[in-house]
């Protein structure tokens, strides 16, 4: 315990947690931090489940100092309602929703003592649209967005930030499935013809996790536009 207070005492390097460490997305943010001279812990599922309160508990209690986390792990299990079973429900659910709930949880009590910290949350854009044979990926994506709210509430107090990202689509392996019709669909429906990028994300990730004075919002980053109603 002495040792541990006195590496965290003396080491000011700012930490970041990406949870999902193996996904594109994740890849991209770590080397983002890593090359701006962050700790970057990437852990993948054999490392952190983050839909377990074990898993989660026992990841966290090694640590002694987080600056960010990045809630980003998700999967996708796409099927229309009467083909959906409870399984299915359950384990998009419990990976998105309750896993960010596991790990901001464990990172807020480790940020309101130092009085620092951020938040994010990869949701999507699924959470405002809810589309066809995505109910309970689009379900777990909108209750990201109110979860990183509230916390925004909670713990501004304290000086801990929470934001949301909707990064677009992007073409990474948990979409290579679709067929190039559907694609081609996404790809129509921005403005500016194409897709974002994992690289952009990340770049726009990093910037905002450096933020000190905005939390509470959702950030899009594609081009495709919102109709009033």
């Amino acid at each position: 315990m002495l040792v541990n207070l006195y590496v965290q005492m003396v080491d000011n390097t700012p930490t970041v947690l990406i949870t999902g460490g193996q996904g594109d997305l994740a890849r991209a943010l770590t080397g983002k931090f890593t090359a701006a001279g962050w700790n970057v812990l990437a852990p993948g599922r054999t490392q952190l489940d983050v839909a377990d309160a074990s898993s989660v508990d026992h990841y966290f209690a090694t640590m002694n100092r987080l600056d960010v986390l990045i809630n980003n792990a998700g999967i996708i299990i796409d099927k229309l309602l009467p083909q959906m079973n409870a399984d299915d429900w359950d384990e998009v659910v419990n990976v998105s929703l309750r896993g960010s709930f596991l790990c901001s949880r464990a990172a807020a009590r480790l940020m309101t003592p130092a009085r620092s910290g951020h938040i994010l949350f990869i949701s999507s854009r699924s959470a405002r649209t809810g589309p066809r044979g995505q109910s309970n990926y689009a379900a777990a994506k909108a209750g990201l967005v109110a979860l990183c709210q509230s916390l925004a509430r909670e713990l501004g107090p304290d000086n801990i930030r929470s934001n949301v990202i909707f990064p677009g689509y992007m073409e990474t392996k948990m979409n290579r499935h679709l067929p190039p019709a559907a694609v081609e669909r996404h790809r129509a429906d921005n403005a500016l013809g194409r897709f974002n990028t994992v690289d952009n994300a990340a770049r726009f990730l990093f910037f905002l996790a450096t933020l000190d004075h905005v939390s509470g919002q959702v950030f899009t980053l594609d081009s495709r536009i919102d109709r009033w109603t």
